[in-house]
């Protein structure tokens, strides 16, 4: 009886390490990803200021509003195709060396892809108000907390989702690439709701997936 006691105290001992250790390495993943969406903002943020004048300039894009030299080359010139891809390709290629990096050499690169996506997505500071850039933020950022937790809380094996969703957002590319030259309304629509539907997906697939790798 004794040694039965003391076995399943052991068992206890060791599960709430393993709690406690998962704990912290969620904790290191979201704090991860939090400096990440930091890096991204600040460059959007900064760029999109340094990129708009109330100066008089041969490229108008609102009331008193006017691209700078720097901002032609950023959203008027063929750069913009760069600027554009940039992550998709840093995402490829961290995809296909993750495996050969160190994680202090694998988590500057992730620094260094938040800050293109910033660069990528730094327009939308020129087109929407910051209002509704905080709104759609507090939006995305609690649905991705959600589905985050039900990724983690879950007893469903959602790894049989993994190959669907991946090739999911590979026929998102393919989709929106087409549609830049299409331009459809309609199929902007339709890559829109399947986007979200697919990352939501992947938001919980990922999460169950980092857990159960630890």
């Amino acid at each position: 009886m004794a040694e039965f006691n003391t076995m399943r105290a052991a068992a206890g001992t060791r599960t709430a390490a393993i709690d406690e250790g998962l704990r912290a390495h969620m904790n290191k993943v979201y704090g991860t990803m939090s400096v990440g969406m930091l890096i991204t903002f600040a460059a959007a943020w900064a760029l999109s200021g340094l990129a708009v004048s109330d100066v008089p300039t041969g490229y108008q894009i609102g009331t008193d509003k006017y691209l700078t030299d720097l901002g032609v080359a950023l959203y008027a010139s063929p750069l913009k195709w760069v600027i554009m891809f940039a992550p998709l390709a840093f995402v490829f290629g961290f995809s296909a060396m993750i495996n050969r990096m160190s994680a202090a050499t694998a988590q500057t690169v992730f620094y260094a892809f938040a800050a293109v996506m910033g660069l990528s997505i730094s327009s939308i500071f020129l087109v929407f108000a910051g209002q509704s850039i905080v709104q759609v933020f507090l939006v995305t950022a609690i649905a991705f907390a959600g589905l985050s937790l039900y990724g983690y809380v879950t007893k469903k094996d959602l790894s049989g989702m993994g190959s669907f969703l991946i090739m999911g957002v590979i026929g998102l590319i393919v989709a929106s690439i087409i549609n830049i030259f299409v331009a459809s309304s309609a199929l902007q629509f339709a890559i829109t709701i399947i986007g979200v539907l697919i990352f939501a997906g992947l938001t919980a697939y990922d999460t169950q997936n980092i857990k159960n790798t630890y």
